[in-house]
């Protein structure tokens, strides 16, 4: 009777060891795989998933992540009003769920620059804020490989040269964010 209790306590010994072996080994695996998910996937997730807030030196952008590119995300302050924000200028996110999803060949080409294009495009009046928080109004008239330039002009005037108070050309990297005004 002794060797049979031994012999159960050597099995359920060996079985917490086994046990506390796999769950060693989940934990580093998950620790491995959440090691490569970076902020673009993970923002790819959320998107039409609720309300995030996009921390941005000197301002919050809160509202519905309704699209994310590889540098660039695009939130819905409200309905109607969309907000392009670069990611470099983030500098922390509120709202975020748990998961990742991968990007599509397409998507991770459409940079900054075409979504940036996009908006040229339309003609449209936006508010630009860089990095420091500065904060101009204008229509995009040029975007370039690593640049946009803004025709400077009040919000509630149209891009006209009489209108226009000045010519600004804003690097990439020092970009906040782009919302259009109307």
């Amino acid at each position: 009777m002794r060797w049979d209790r031994l012999f159960d306590d050597l099995a359920a010994q060996l079985a917490l060891d086994e046990a506390r072996e796999l769950d060693a080994e989940v934990a580093d695996r998950t620790r491995r795989e959440r090691a490569l998910l970076d902020v673009h996937t993970r923002m790819l997730a959320n998107t039409d998933a609720g309300h995030v807030g996009l921390r941005l030196p000197g301002r919050v952008v809160t509202g519905r992540l309704a699209d994310v590119g590889p540098d660039w995300a695009l939130v819905e302050t409200a309905p109607g009003r969309p907000c392009l924000v670069a990611l470099a200028a983030v500098r922390g996110i509120t709202g975020l769920g748990p998961g990742a999803r991968t990007p599509s060949v397409v998507a991770k080409r459409f940079g900054l620059g075409a979504a940036l294009r996009a908006v040229s495009r339309d003609r449209a009046v936006v508010e630009l804020a860089d990095v420091d928080g500065r904060v101009v109004t204008g229509t995009i008239d040029v975007v370039g490989a690593d640049h946009l330039e803004l025709a400077e002009h009040a919000p509630d005037e149209m891009r006209r040269t009489a209108n226009l108070t000045g010519r600004l050309l804003v690097p990439f990297w020092s970009l906040g964010s782009v919302r259009r005004i109307h």
